[in-house]
């Protein structure tokens, strides 16, 4: 008996040392490449366009493919797809390094994100697989703190390895954790786990789910031309076609029924629209920062992170006290502070002192701190256990779409002010004419996720989570 409790407990450990080192590695990559674009413009000379499609595919791919593989690790083995994702990352990355064109790092990138949705979507799975309810929430609070130490950390080091080394070393960086993962899984983390074995794969309407958001990503982003407009309303069409086809599916990647009630549709919206509202503020002001004011990447990165900073040391006390409390005035709270932040960045021009954009990243650190736990909790908690799994992949989804349409609109935008050309001192004008559109654009979505976050209504989540378990 005390044999098979150390076994049990080697392999929680071991699976929460790898679940965490890979959510450490997602949004690592994702905040510090941001902060290398510059580089990455200047070293492969590459326009404003293709340059603002490396860290967007990156997103897309996350956002394309992470419910159906979330699906599929409940049918064929969530250890297995994890394991895929950690592969096809590191392979990535490497290649990545090597990249001697825009389109190929674009390429690699969008590769890249394969690889993190297999281990995004079946990461919180295998820690729920191992741990029980008792001791499940202390393991996904360390899933978290990995999460928003990627984010904080990924300005910093990401700048100084960038200035340093070179952009290259960033995703070189990643291959020796990725091996690292790799081992640790196939050598110490033996059994598979599966929620739905004998299921069958709903392979149509993954196929129509994925394609159809690669197209309203790609249209929405290119709406200035015919393609644009004609991609776009394809994918639309394709969403349509999806949610009329997961209707009749027996086995469903996504239940529709979970959006039936008002509180569950409506904080699901919440997360959208911030995320919408907040993901490319990094890329734009990593532009403004290095190309408008001049500073290097590293203190770029140390002023970026203030953001995530915020976010990590007032996520865990804003979800504890909306137990608590109406976790209502949490959200609404978050997007109002959020919004006031948006708007003081909108307001920057060449000659802005450096401590304007600083309390605008303070202030939108401290709305997403606390809006995103109590908003999650609200989601999570409005729909019933046998649901739990879907609802988890659902918030993922929700993300990665606001941060998909964030950076699209950022693509958009740019292509109407600036089109095809590099940033330089004769166009920082238009440039910077683009950067007050967008914030402008994000703080008015912000404020309609203020008026969403009012309309959700008063939820005990506390109520829910007796209810779940």
């Amino acid at each position: 008996m005390d044999s098979d409790k150390i076994y049990e407990k080697k392999v929680r450990n071991i699976t929460l040392l790898v679940v965490a080192m890979g959510s450490f590695l997602i949004p690592f990559m994702g905040s510090s490449v941001t902060i290398a674009l510059p580089l990455i413009q200047n070293d492969l000379t590459v326009n404003i366009i293709l340059l603002g499609w490396i860290p967007t595919v990156f997103v897309l791919a996350n956002a394309a493919f992470i419910l159906p593989f979330g699906r599929l690790g409940d049918i064929i083995g969530r250890k297995r797809i994890f394991t895929y994702g950690v592969f096809i990352y590191t392979v990535a990355s490497f290649l990545a390094a090597f990249s001697w064109s825009g389109i190929l790092l674009i390429i690699f990138s969008f590769v890249q994100g394969i690889g993190c949705s297999l281990m995004f979507a079946t990461g919180v799975a295998l820690l729920s697989s191992v741990y029980q309810s008792e001791h499940r929430g202390e393991a996904l609070g360390i899933y978290v703190t990995a999460v928003y130490i990627g984010l904080f950390l990924g300005p910093i080091l990401g700048g100084f390895l960038a200035q340093n080394f070179g952009w290259r070393s960033i995703f070189i960086f990643n291959v020796p954790f990725g091996i690292l993962i790799f081992s640790l899984i196939r050598l110490r983390l033996p059994g598979e786990w599966k929620g739905s074995e004998g299921e069958r794969f709903e392979i149509i309407g993954s196929i129509i789910y994925t394609l159809s958001v690669i197209a309203v990503m790609y249209g929405f982003s290119t709406l200035n031309n015919d393609l644009g407009i004609f991609v776009l309303f394809a994918g639309v069409l394709g969403v349509l076609i999806f949610i009329l086809n997961e209707k009749k599916s027996i086995n469903p990647i996504l239940r529709l029924n979970i959006f039936k009630s008002r509180i569950s549709s409506l904080s699901a919206l919440a997360l959208l629209l911030i995320n919408i509202a907040t993901t490319a503020m990094w890329a734009l002001l990593s532009l403004y920062f290095q190309d408008i004011l001049g500073l290097g990447p590293q203190i770029t990165a140390l002023i970026i992170s203030v953001q995530p900073l915020m976010v990590a040391l007032l996520s865990t006390p804003a979800g504890r006290f909306s137990d608590r409390f109406d976790n209502r005035i949490f959200s609404v709270v978050g997007m109002v502070v959020t919004t006031i932040g948006l708007i003081i960045i909108s307001q920057l021009n060449i000659s802005t002192s450096l401590w304007i954009p600083i309390v605008g990243l303070i202030l939108v650190g401290t709305g997403l701190g606390l809006f995103s736990s109590p908003t999650t909790n609200t989601f999570i908690g409005s729909v019933s256990g046998r649901d739990y799994g879907v609802a988890s992949a659902i918030v993922s989804t929700m993300i990665y779409m606001g941060q998909t349409l964030s950076l699209g609109i950022m693509i958009y935008i740019f292509s109407i002010y600036l089109g095809n050309v590099q940033i330089n001192p004769s166009n920082f004008s238009v440039f910077l004419l683009s950067l007050k559109t967008a914030f402008t654009v994000f703080a008015v979505v912000s404020s309609l996720g203020i008026i969403v976050s009012i309309l959700i209504g008063k939820k005990r989540i506390k109520n829910s989570i007796q209810r779940i378990e």
